[in-house]
């Protein structure tokens, strides 16, 4: 298998991943964090929920409010999560399409490579015309995308 079918494989299983998770992209954490919002949508007090899991209602107070705050760590917060009997469900969910943070990165580097070299022969007076330009740096990119895609990052 190539590194470009790699790249795409990979590509495509992540995204499809993902699928389930779009739809979330831009959503807030409701004021005070999850486990608040769903202990109390639940009728739970602090003390009744601290008392459920055996924890202490200061911990419980605390865990809270680190979570609130974005300090909570993943593994607490699935622990916390199930004593609500809800699972915690982790992912990144990326700002725009992975392909076309793929693609727009391979332009940017075709486009510095051979902006360089056209500004090198401008220098000389011999600078290509535009459009010859333009067919180089599609030409670099797909070449940059065919290739392993760790070099654009590098």
């Amino acid at each position: 298998m190539t590194s470009s079918s790699l790249n795409e494989l990979r590509l495509a299983q992540v995204e499809k991943a993902l699928e389930p998770f779009e739809t979330l992209s831009g959503k807030s954490t409701p004021p005070g964090g999850w486990l608040r919002s769903i202990r109390e949508s639940l009728g739970r007090s602090l003390r009744s929920q601290a008392a459920l899991l055996g924890v202490a209602f200061a911990t419980l107070q605390q865990s809270e409010q680190a979570e609130a705050d974005d300090r909570i760590t993943l593994a607490q917060l699935r622990k916390l999560a199930a004593g609500l009997d809800c699972e915690l469900v982790y992912a990144l969910v990326p700002r725009k399409p992975l392909r076309e943070m793929v693609q727009a990165r391979a332009e940017v580097l075709a486009r510095q490579e051979v902006m360089g070299v056209a500004h090198t022969m401008g220098l000389e007076n011999q600078r290509p015309s535009d459009t010859f330009v333009e067919r180089q740096v599609a030409a670099r990119r797909m070449e940059l995308l065919r290739g392993s895609w760790a070099r654009l990052w590098r």
